[in-house]
């Protein structure tokens, strides 16, 4: 008997995940779940920076993200892996940085493309690939973050690092998501 069912192929993303560890824990369980909401019609693909994974060893969470995930690889520079010729060539869909570091949104927000993830940020956006960023820091005033051994911690949010927020939000084809739910959407949007 013949399989007349033509295998479909799987959309592609890219999951960047930089150094923040602000709901780092609550990111990766809504990225696994995702994952197997679309399981039959994504394939994510992660790309930690080197300070991604050394934030993922403090919370214990290196572990738990690479048994979840098929492919996860971590930067040696920033064109290794090639993260960004893979997007411009376009064999992801769209480029999620969740989250990013203000540091991240300030080099991505003044086109300095020197780490693997902010590189691709802007070599997608050359490429008129969707780029949707989480920042941490997206709206002034004092948050609370959890402390890899589970202790809160206040931290200020200057305007500053807003105002890097601002300038990414008026880029083409740049796309800011306000924490890790507000990636249902985008997923529902995308490949619902």
């Amino acid at each position: 008997m013949i399989d007349t069912q033509i295998k479909k192929k799987k959309r592609k993303i890219a999951w960047g995940i930089t150094g923040a560890g602000d709901k780092i824990a609550e990111f990766i369980e809504v990225m696994k779940e995702l994952q197997n909401e679309y399981l039959d019609v994504i394939d994510i693909h992660v790309f930690l920076s080197k300070a991604a994974e050394q934030v993922l060893k403090y919370y214990r969470l290196e572990k738990d993200l690479k048994e979840s995930f098929r492919k996860v690889r971590t930067e040696i520079n920033s064109n290794a892996p090639f993260l960004a010729a893979w997007m411009q060539i376009r064999k992801y869909e769209l480029l999620l940085i969740a989250p990013a570091t203000s540091n991240t949104v300030a080099k991505i927000a003044n086109g300095i493309g020197d780490t693997m993830l902010t590189n691709a940020a802007i070599m997608s956006l050359k490429a008129f690939v969707p780029v949707h960023v989480v920042p941490t820091d997206y709206k002034e005033g004092t948050v609370s973050t959890k402390l890899p051994n589970g202790k809160e911690m206040k931290l200020r949010v200057r305007k500053e690092e807003v105002n890097q927020v601002k300038q990414l939000s008026q880029m083409d084809d740049m796309y800011i998501l306000e924490g890790p739910q507000e990636i249902r959407k985008l997923f529902k949007k995308h490949f619902g």
